[in-house]
């Protein structure tokens, strides 16, 4: 232990010589402290470096007439999830309150005054800006995966407003439910870095935006059949589910807020990576059986899935329960890829199918693996079903799933239908036809592609 501290001591000192000064001063305290600090830092600056991933994705997975508009309004929208989360959202989400939602720490200013207004996070010593910073970069994420059901078609004006709504009325009652010291976290739902807050909440309103916005012009035949719209760029969408994947390095194991806890965050890193592996090779090989080619696409939405279904139970199942929890996510989400495209569910980028179906397996799997010396160690509910623990963890996840998609279901759909009734929610038709890119910013996300050649008076060709 005595080496260990040293070491870290030097290490600390060698970045941040000023304390070379007071070296005799710090105390081991004060080391474990900065060390949580740094690491919950670096977590949330890959959680947020994940908005790359998003964008590259969903620029590559949709037309290259609508690129800069997707690759665009991923700024914008994180830009506005920023504010309002710092106004509202954070301490709705995990201020002190009720069962139901926070009521304290509105506008955040990172003083140690403000702390004891967030006793749900007490549990971590890390400064509450730096604790601002990691929660906004997971609503940052919950609200792009929303935006999915609404690509290719929305107006931009649609972005603003429930981009706000989202992050003040949706998001923080699920949140605070099960991580701000709600009702869910008192029956002991096990959700630990996110499937069901993060990826079922947006998965849930992109379903609703979906299903409103109706499908994209061309994309099914008269007869229902759908035809296909392939993305304009797989190499952009493999390099963002890379980005992405290495993001979830600081969302899975960043949420311990903490690293000086027996590396106890390496575990859940483990997990993490071996559940992401094999959600890419069972996708391919599904794929491979099913079309009789490997479809890259789908071995991309297989990863997904399966770092979203093992984000719930990173910190509560053995690793083999990992690999087998990501395989099964890379299977469930082809599948149901396929059958909401059959009916007649235009979700472009598979939103529902890579965050919602792979939320609910990953928040019901922890009812079948969780295991007693990871719950001892978590101190989150019980053991699962296939450790002796009975129906009892099974059902608190199940109903915690139930719970939240109905509420984001229907608060989302009430805000949608009534934008929809006075504003509009969708571009006109030919608006749609000739891109959002032009429509919707008077420009080319790839203008030397989009633009057809001219000839100036000096014979100059541009």
């Amino acid at each position: 232990m005595v080496k260990k501290f040293l070491a870290a001591s030097g290490l600390l000192l060698t970045l941040f010589p000023g304390m070379a000064l007071a070296a005799d001063e710090v105390t081991p305290a004060q080391l474990n402290l900065a060390i949580d600090t740094v690491w919950i830092m670096l977590a949330a600056i890959l959680v947020i470096f994940m908005q790359a991933g998003f964008a590259l994705l969903e620029t590559g997975a949709t037309r290259m007439k609508n690129a800069g508009h997707v690759a665009g309004k991923t700024i914008l929208t994180f830009g506005i999830c920023a504010l309002a989360f710092w106004m509202f959202g954070f301490g709705l989400s995990f201020g002190n309150g009720n069962g139901l939602i926070g009521l304290t720490g509105f506008f955040p200013n990172g003083t140690e005054e403000q702390a004891g207004m967030f006793e749900a996070l007490s549990f971590s010593g890390v400064p509450l800006s730096v604790k601002f910073l990691f929660q906004l970069a997971f609503a940052g994420v919950s609200l792009a995966i929303a935006w999915g059901g609404f690509a290719e078609r929305a107006k931009l004006s649609v972005y603003f407003i429930f981009g706000v709504l989202f992050t003040v009325l949706i998001y923080p009652f699920i949140a605070h439910w099960i991580w701000g010291g709600g009702w869910l976290a008192a029956h002991g739902k096990q959700d630990f870095a996110g499937s069901t807050v993060v990826h079922l909440t947006g998965a849930t309103a992109a379903l609703v935006a979906t299903l409103l916005l109706k499908p994209r012009l061309g994309k099914y035949n008269k007869d229902g059949k759908p035809n296909m719209i392939p993305g304009h760029n797989q190499v952009l969408s493999v390099l963002g589910v890379i980005i992405l994947w290495i993001g979830w390095f600081g969302f899975n194991p960043g949420s311990t807020l903490g690293a000086v806890n027996d590396g106890f965050f390496g575990y859940i890193a483990l997990n993490t990576n071996m559940a992401a592996a094999a959600g890419a090779v069972a996708a391919m090989i599904v794929s491979w059986i099913y079309f009789g080619k490997a479809d890259i696409p789908s071995m991309l939405n297989g990863v997904l899935a399966a770092l979203v279904a093992i984000t719930a139970s990173c910190a509560f199942v053995e690793t083999w329960a990992a690999v087998v929890i990501g395989l099964v996510a890379g299977v469930l989400t082809f599948f149901t890829a396929q059958w909401f495209e059959k009916a007649g569910i235009d979700d472009p980028i598979y939103a529902f199918s890579v965050h919602g179906i792979a939320g609910i397996w990953g928040s019901l799997s922890t009812g079948f693996f969780a295991s007693p010396r990871l719950v001892e160690i978590t101190g989150v509910g019980k053991e699962g079903l296939f450790y002796g623990g009975g129906f009892h963890q099974l059902g608190v996840q199940a109903m915690g799933v139930v719970v939240c998609f109905l509420f984001v279901a229907i608060v989302s759909f009430i805000i949608l239908s009534i934008m929809k009734a006075t504003m509009g929610l969708r571009v006109t038709e030919e608006e749609e036809i000739i891109g959002l890119d032009l429509s919707e910013h008077g420009t080319y996300g790839y203008p030397e592609q989009m633009k057809k050649s001219t000839t100036n008076s000096n014979g100059v060709t541009f």
